[in-house]
């Protein structure tokens, strides 16, 4: 009877120390993620704001075939600063394309990761877009040719990719980062496709306007 009652007690004290053992690790991660908490509310990180500068469009070309193909390069110029005094954010990927009415026209070009520091740092990028043979639905190829016979192209610019914020060592997880810059072009100078330099060249789009972006985190 002795023997057992102690292997009773054993096991009794094991099962004690397992939920203290328990209690205190829950009470370290409430602990850890209330700090977590104060820092966040402390601090109160901003998105980053993004501004589309430039766009400049070398061509655009529509195949005659049967099946309409949009090859198209261009060039766009965006900017992203940090808005937080006290907040870095590390930009660990982002990729940039150039959207039709819904219709991915180029490819997306991934963009160099960078740290932006706090207090204003501002980064900016002018990569080159290209789309080759990408397919057009009809209503799309038919929207794009009233578009430029009416002299105005508005296409979007889109940033797409994963940031983190950093204060002091503290950083954060990944934020699913997606920006929308709107691009408004003339073309021949609003005259459109029936103006005295139909068929394009230098010139032939023009950007209107620096324009500020959708930021969505």
């Amino acid at each position: 009877m002795s023997i057992k009652y102690c292997d009773q007690h054993k096991d009794c004290e094991r099962q004690r120390l397992y939920r203290r053992f328990c209690a205190a690790l829950a009470a370290l991660v409430l602990l850890a993620l209330l700090i977590v908490l104060v820092v966040w509310l402390v601090l109160r990180p901003s998105k980053p704001r993004f501004y589309l500068n430039n766009v400049d469009i070398v061509c655009i070309n529509v195949s005659s075939s049967s099946s309409s193909l949009l090859t198209v390069t261009m060039q766009a110029t965006v900017a992203a600063r940090n808005p937080n005094e006290r907040v870095g954010i590390f930009y660990d990927r982002a990729d940039v394309y150039a959207e039709y009415r819904g219709l991915q026209a180029t490819v997306a070009t991934a963009l160099p990761p960078i740290f932006q520091a706090k207090g204003g740092d501002a980064t900016v990028w002018a990569p080159f877009l290209s789309g080759a043979g990408v397919p057009l639905p009809p209503y799309l190829a038919a929207a794009l040719a009233q578009d430029e016979t009416a002299g105005y192209l508005l296409l979007t610019i889109r940033v797409d990719g994963w940031i983190r914020f950093k204060a002091g060592a503290f950083i954060t997880g990944h934020y699913h980062l997606r920006v929308r810059c709107p691009a408004l072009l003339t073309v021949n100078d609003g005259q459109g496709s029936y103006g005295s330099n139909a068929g394009g060249g230098s010139g032939y789009f023009k950007f209107q306007r620096a324009a500020p972006c959708v930021v969505d985190l």
